[in-house]
Parts: structure tokens; C-alpha cells; sequence
């Protein structure tokens, strides 16, 4: 049967701050089909698709819904025509609860606002439930974790009734069960009618739930397949050319212990703790993987030793200095200790500032660049040139530009270039890889595994069960806030997926 189509771009173009985002660009997606859209990071995905939900407007090319060509003055003209967007970085009011995030994406109905609220808690109860989803409409943004942050966007988009769906590297924070079931849910979705836009780095969920592929290079469409024609190894090609995976290097004996955990537990909170009695020694020379069930006290753990504010109780201890909750953000930079969260625009970068401030940040309190009551510009611009040409950010036309306008991957490595300036001693690092293409990912990948070489201690925290396989010395399986397995390396994966499954 025909399908007719739902979403349409048109030789689009879009310019920042002089920099091309999109040249000619062009997207089809269908009426019930799931389209995968792939490229590098700052191929132009994430936006060709922000113009697609009415985000930005495009300088040149047409949008057509329907075959019938529309312009979008905003989100809510999208919203109108059924377009739904659920984006890599969140778009919701932490200090709201769930109900309440849901309930803002909604046209105002009749009604009080209670009795509103507890209808959509009841579709959002079931909704979810159909979905696999344990989210509750009472909880608060603020006390969830990233993954679950992304299973209440894609709720609020689901419950507005869009019937064209775009997700934005949507199973980056799932695991692998729940990236199965949530990618069975949007074909089930495109079987009804629905059309689905899936950007993701993924190849192999693009080849085995997609119907199309369209993969975009330079900010320009490359190509557009179908999936039964292309394999894994051609599609990596065909993104990022001759990007090579990460070997695997020999191994280096472990040293000393240097980062010591002790009976860490954070409040309790809705009659559980986030944290339930962590008990975790780290060794120089070493990565520690940390895998799980996102929701299971990852963030609340990496916030914990990442010096951001959090209440617990227990002990921190870093060799040769002592108790850190003792040591404020200056001092843990002087103890070379980097931070990599997993949120890096909310928690990393401040979007609107320069990308030299943002490099730069880190080292004031030394005197590098001068005093803080005058800097020294050119030295600051300098450094973070040379930081760009040696961690290859992509994207900067000039160091002086906003670091909003880095793509996903490029923020990353400018977080990255920040935090390895001076050889790091502790590399804690949450969800490092998250959203980033191939390439990108390897050389983060590749930079954790040099830290180690070098005889840094390396803490690695991540829902990406292939990422802590293929770096960690040990493995640590997290559930209901507390370590209920360890592994040593080479780690067994069905054992693993045992201990997260039998212990969530």
C-alpha cells in the first residue's frame, strides 16, 4: 500500500551567527513509517528537525505537511498540525511535577486546574504503564533522574496527541530493554498511522525499526536508503567515512586505592533513598564502570562525588587529602580532580556565555589568565583556540561565539578540552558518550582510556551497557540505590543484565 506524505523539507537552508547549519537540506517522512535520520554531529540534524517543529524559522526552502506547504511562527503552530518534538537536551520546569510538565504542553481546556491535573495524572498513569515506563505524575522533575526526564518528554509529546513524532536520540539514556520496548511502542505507533522521525547515532536500532534511513553530512542530505540494502559497517562508512571503533589496549595493573566511598545514603525521600549504603573503592590506574537501571541513584551518586549540591551522609575520601565534602569547586580543580556530567548544558557549560569563557572558567581562581579583576583576553582566547585545535571542537568559527551553538558532540569535547587542560588525577565521568555519534564517541572513549594509562583513577558511570563493557576493569551493578554485583574484566553481559534485572 502507498503511503502518502506526512513531513516534508525543501532545500532548507538556516545560518548562525554566519556559521551554515543547513545547505539545501531535504527530509521525507511518510505517513505510518519510522524514518531514521542520521549524521555526525553538526550535520544539521537536530536542526532540520527544530525547524520541523516550529523552533527555528528556515532562511530559504519550504515545509510541507500533508503535501500541502505551512509556515510555523512557533511550537504552537506545530503543535496544531499534529507535529510533536521530544529533544536530546529536556524542555521541562524542574520544580513542576510530572502532571504539571504534561498539563503545560496542553491546550487550555475547561475546568479547574485540580480536576484537570488529576485527569491527565490518569492518562499519564496509563500511558505510561502502556509504555513500561515506572513514572509517577506526583514526582517531582527535580528529584528525576536524566533517564526519566526523557521518559516524561516523551509522555508529554505522546498525551498532546502528535501524530507526526520526532525523537531525538531517544534510547540514549535507556538501557537496552527499554530501548527495545520504547522503539517496539513507536513502530506499533507507525503501524496505526502515525508518522515517526527517529534521529539516533544507533545504527543498529535505525537498521531493525526503521523503514527509511536518511543520513545528512555537512548540514546537507547525503542520502536516503532503505534498510534491507545497507549493513552496519557500510552505514558507519556512509556517516562518519573512515571512523575506526575502539580497540581494545592492553591493560595496565591497577595501583593504590585513591578514591575511598563509604556508607553513602542520601534523605529519604517518598520512603526510599536514592542512595542506600554505597560502599566503592577506586584505584589509580583503573576505570570503574558503574552499570544499571537509570533511575537507580546513578545521577544522585555522580552528584555526590562531583561536589554538587546534595545532602548525604557518609564518607569521601580522596588519598592524601582526606574527607571532600570539605573541598569546594576551586579546590577539587587544584586536587586535578574532572568532572564530566552527564547533563553537560545544565550542569557543565553555561550556554550564553563565550566558548572561552566557558574554557577559561575552570582556570581563573589560578591566576593563569591574570586576575579577576582584569583578564587577560588574549591569552584566555588563545589557550582555548589551541584546546579546539587539539580536542578537534567542530563548530567554532570563533572562540568568542556562544557555546549554545555547539552541536551535542562539539559541547562535549569543549567540556572535555576543559576538564583534561591539566592531567587529570580523578576522572569522574557521567554518561560521556550520551548522543554522540561514532567518531565522537571514540575519541571521548579514547581519552578516559589515555587518563587511565597515565595513572589517573577513572570512575565511569554510564546506561550504556557496550560503553562500560568495553572500558571498565570492573563493573558495578547499581539498583535501588545501592552496588549488588561486581564484575572483573572481561565481564560477562547476560550476567550483568542478570544482576540489573533481578536486583531493579
Amino acid at each position: 500500500m502507498k503511503r502518502h506524505n506526512a513531513l516534508q523539507l525543501r532545500g532548507v537552508g538556516k545560518t548562525f551567527d554566519g556559521f551554515q547549519a543547513l545547505q539545501q537540506a531535504d527530509f521525507l517522512v511518510r505517513w505510518g513509517e519510522v524514518h531514521a535520520l542520521l549524521g555526525e554531529n553538526g550535520a544539521g540534524k537536530s536542526t532540520l528537525m527544530n525547524i520541523a517543529a516550529g523552533l527555528y524559522a528556515p532562511e530559504t526552502g519550504e515545509l510541507l505537511v500533508d503535501d500541502n506547504p505551512v509556515r510555523l511562527r512557533g511550537p504552537a503552530d506545530a503543535a496544531r498540525l499534529h507535529i510533536g518534538m521530544v529533544h536530546q537536551h529536556f524542555k521541562l520546569v524542574r520544580p513542576f511535577s510530572v502532571a504539571e510538565n504534561v498539563l503545560l504542553g496542553l491546550p487550555a481546556g475547561q475546568g479547574s486546574h485540580r480536576r484537570r491535573l488529576a485527569e491527565i495524572s490518569e492518562r499519564i498513569r496509563q500511558q505510561a504503564a502502556a509504555l513500561g515506563f515506572a513514572i509517577r505524575p506526583e514526582q517531582r522533575v527535580a528529584e528525576l533522574s536524566i533517564a526519566e526526564q526523557q521518559r516524561v518528554e516523551i509522555l508529554k509529546v505522546l498525551l498532546a496527541g502528535a501524530r507526526i513524532l520526532i525523537l531525538d536520540e531517544p534510547t540514549a539514556v535507556l538501557t537496552d530493554g527499554e530501548g527495545e520496548r520504547l522503539l517496539e511502542t513507536l513502530r506499533a505507533l507507525s503501524a496505526e498511522g502515525a508518522a515517526v522521525v527517529l534521529v539516533t547515532h544507533r545504527m543498529q536500532d535505525a537498521l531493525t525499526y526503521a523503514d527509511r534511513l536518511t543520513v545528512m553530512r555537512g548540514g546537507r542530505t547525503l542520502r536516503s536508503l532503505d534498510p534491507a540494502e545497507v549493513s552496519v559497517d557500510e552505514l558507519v562508512r556512509l556517516t562518519v567515512g573512515d571512523a575506526q571503533p575502539l580497540a581494545d589496549t592492553p591493560r595496565r595493573a591497577a595501583g593504590a586505592p585513591l578514591l575511598t566511598v563509604r556508607g553513602l545514603r542520601t534523605p529519604e525521600r517518598g520512603g526510599r533513598r536514592a542512595l542506600d549504603g554505597i560502599d566503592l573503592e577506586l584505584r589509580a590506574g583503573e576505570i570503574y564502570g558503574i552499570a544499571g537501571v537509570g533511575g537507580n541513584g546513578q545521577g544522585e551518586l555522580a552528584d555526590v562525588l562531583m561536589g554538587l549540591p546534595q545532602p548525604y551522609e557518609g564518607e569521601v575520601r580522596l588519598e592524601g587529602f582526606g574527607d571532600l565534602a570539605a573541598a569546594a569547586s576551586a579546590r577539587r580543580r587544584d586536587l586535578r580532580i574532572a568532572a564530566i556530567p552527564a547533563d553537560r548544558y545544565g550542569s557543565a557549560l553555561a550556554g550564553g556565555l563565550s566558548v572561552a569563557d566557558n574554557f577559561a572558567i575552570g582556570a581563573v581562581h589560578s591566576g593563569r589568565f591574570g586576575g579577576l579583576a582584569r583578564l587577560d583576553r588574549r591569552a584566555q582566547e588563545e589557550a582555548t583556540q589551541a584546546a579546539v585545535t587539539q580536542f578537534d571542537v567542530q563548530g567554532v568559527r570563533s572562540v568568542r561565539q556562544k557555546a549554545a551553538l555547539l552541536s551535542g558532540g562539539n559541547a562535549q569535547k569543549l567540556v572535555i578540552a576543559r576538564e583534561f587542560g591539566r592531567e587529570p588525577r580523578l576522572v569522574l565521568a557521567h554518561s560521556p558518550s550520551r548522543g554522540l555519534d561514532v567518531r565522537a564517541g571514540a575519541e571521548v572513549q579514547a581519552r578516559l582510556l589515555a587518563a587511565r594509562e597515565a595513572g589517573a583513577a577513572v570512575l565511569l558511570i554510564s546506561e550504556d551497557l557496550d560503553e562500560v563493557l568495553a572500558l571498565a576493569d570492573r563493573i558495578g551493578v547499581m539498583s535501588a540505590g545501592r552496588l549488588v554485583a561486581e564484575f572483573q574484566r572481561p565481564a560477562d553481559r547476560q550476567a550483568i543484565g542478570h544482576a540489573m534485572v533481578n536486583h531493579a
